[in-house]
């Protein structure tokens, strides 16, 4: 990591935790016995005013015997220590390796005090040091444990999602920062105080999973010596009946520390080390809802007073099944809320404005006259820096058949690009160093979408239609290309592995170049037909790839705002504003 870096991940680092926006990731775990194409999902969005939206790649290597490797903290570019480099490693292309291995995550936070001072692998450095390690979701599970044991874990609390062609996890973790005193009160020497306290449960198939900012998983099934295995005896793991996997000691640990004191049978995790608060249901576990409420209304309906924080006893189950298989479109589009047909509906109430804006600017948390309120926190938020939709199919060739959705900003106004994940080059548009938050570039995709969607918010309900229409036809195309050309890549991978990937590489940058091309197009239609808050009106005008159309009417359109907007610049402004000519 260069200086210059450094220096911008650490000023970043301290304006990130300064305004609270460090736990705003979203995750979905999609299960292929839940979808339409037998294909496992994982999907995140890494949600940061500060984050830039780029795609990181890293190359497969070999390294001799013995070397050493710098670990920098992931959030603020801080040097932590280091530790022994892989003999081998794999290539990974954003957070999914070349053996379709994906692992996302959301911070939770948790206990304060667990957070390990004197620990090495930070939250960042975990999942990608481990996609270079670990071939499936179990090998990676083994890895990220051992990692932890012998390093030490320097963040907060934090959820994952791992996933391969054949299984999908879900991970609860957190540190051992507090050390566990002896009678004399002072620290127990003899007692293990690095690492981590954790539990991984495998999500049924057919079934869809969630976490978004607050640890999900709270009692462990009682071990019965085929579906539950400690950490102590962690090589069982691959054993396929094991569905439920923890570290050895993460009930013994919170009995130490003061945080449980009941029977096995009673443990929770996450009322251990991360007790659910208001803000912990109304701003994180209602995005889980949001999406569970999509696929099966009712059922997931039932636990709308826990997601509104009204009844945090009424824990809404860990993961749903789906009242349809989803498709992938469907995958993308649990990605896309605003709490739309809920009581959180963030498009119905006048802080969306006249024009149905679902966003509100920060603090999310606020007060007024003395009493304290609150914006919603959806899914589709504006300061998402990039989003995925992570595709493993098992049918394929691992090069091939792992798919990376690729978008940046807004989930809702994002094109989600097909990136396989046995590339060996990013496409110019998402590339690493193709401007940051501080550098336009007119060659970078998160500026040319962030240029969309700032500029649709000014006018969102009409904008997001046109939006919307051009999203809709490339994401269509583009999972039908998939579809088509998979086959055909298979076939040519199993002839000659390396002449495939570079198809691979053509295949991916076409698409982005041609999603490029269009969203350019778009922003240029947009800014026509809605320059100066007024609508032009199209005469047969439609969108053409190669731009737009100005085929509009002489004279715009200038729509009215809506009666309750009237209604209250009157009551606001009364015969300050009255037309005295009528």
């Amino acid at each position: 990591m260069n200086k210059k870096k450094l220096i911008y991940l650490t000023l970043v680092s301290v304006f990130l935790f300064a305004n609270g926006t460090a736990n705003a990731c979203t995750n979905f775990l999609v299960t292929k016995g839940a979808t339409k194409c037998g294909s496992n999902f994982v999907t995140y969005a890494a949600d940061s005013h500060t984050l830039y939206g780029e795609l990181y790649y890293r190359p497969a290597a070999t390294y001799p015997a013995g070397t050493m490797m710098d670990i920098y903290e992931w959030d603020t570019g801080k040097k932590l220590g280091q530790i022994e480099q892989a003999l081998r490693t794999y290539s990974v292309v954003g957070n999914m390796n070349e053996h379709q291995l994906v692992i996302a995550e959301t911070t939770y936070g948790g206990r304060e005090e667990l957070v390990d001072k004197d620990g090495i692998m930070d939250y960042g450095n975990l999942i990608y040091i481990t996609l270079q390690r670990a071939k499936n979701a179990r090998e990676a599970i083994k890895i990220m444990s051992e990692l932890l044991t012998k390093y030490g874990y320097a963040s907060e609390g934090e959820s994952f999602s791992i996933a391969d062609p054949n299984e999908v996890w879900m991970m609860d973790l957190i540190g051992k920062g507090q050390k566990i005193l002896d009678k004399k009160g002072n620290p127990d020497a003899k007692r293990n105080t690095k690492g981590a306290v954790w539990v991984a449960m495998r999500i049924p198939d057919g079934y869809v999973g969630g976490h978004a900012n607050q640890a999900r998983i709270t009692n462990i099934p009682k071990e019965d010596g085929k579906k539950v295995i400690s950490s102590k005896n962690l090589s069982k793991i691959f054993l396929p009946t094991v569905e439920v996997v923890y570290a050895y000691d993460v009930i013994s640990y919170a009995r130490a520390i003061g945080v449980f004191s009941g029977s096995d049978e009673e443990f929770s995790f996450v009322d251990a080390y991360a007790p659910v608060t208001f803000s912990g249901a109304r701003a994180c576990e209602a995005r889980v809802w949001a999406a569970f409420m999509r696929i099966n209304r009712a059922e997931a309906a039932q636990y709308e007073d826990y997601a509104r924080g009204e009844n945090l006893q009424h824990r809404m189950p860990l993961w749903i099944k789906p009242t349809e298989k989803l498709d992938v479109q469907d995958v993308m589009a649990l990605m896309r809320d605003h709490y739309e047909g809920t009581s959180m509906d963030m498009t119905k109430d006048k802080g969306a404005g006249p024009y149905e804006c679902p966003y509100r600017w920060r603090p999310m948390n606020w007060k007024y006259e003395g009493k304290a309120y609150i914006h919603e926190r959806a899914t589709s938020t504006q300061q998402t820096g990039f989003s995925f939709v992570a595709q493993c199919r098992g049918k394929y060739p691992d090069p091939v058949g792992g798919v990376l959705w690729f978008g940046v900003d807004d989930t809702y106004s994002t094109c989600y690009v097909p990136i396989f994940c046995g590339i060996t080059k990013v496409p110019r548009c998402f590339m690493e160093g193709n401007g940051d938050m501080m550098t336009y570039s007119n060659t970078s995709a998160f500026w040319l979408f962030n240029r969309v969607s700032n500029f649709a918010y000014s006018r969102y309900n009409a904008m997001i239609v046109d939006i919307q229409k051009v999203q809709n036809s490339l994401e269509t195309d583009f999972v039908k290309l998939v579809e088509e050309q998979s086959p055909v890549f298979a076939q040519h991978y199993n002839q000659d592995a390396g002449k495939a990937i570079m198809e691979l590489n053509k295949f991916s940058a076409q698409q982005s170049e041609r999603m490029f091309k269009e969203w350019t197009a778009l922003s240029e239609y947009l800014l026509v037909k809605y320059v100066d808050g007024n609508i032009k009106k199209e005469k047969d005008g439609k969108f053409e790839s190669n731009g737009y159309q100005s085929n509009y009417s002489a004279f715009p359109m200038q729509p009215n705002y809506p009666d309750w907007f009237y209604k209250m610049i009157i009551d606001d402004a009364g015969d300050n504003v009255k037309d005295l000519s009528k």
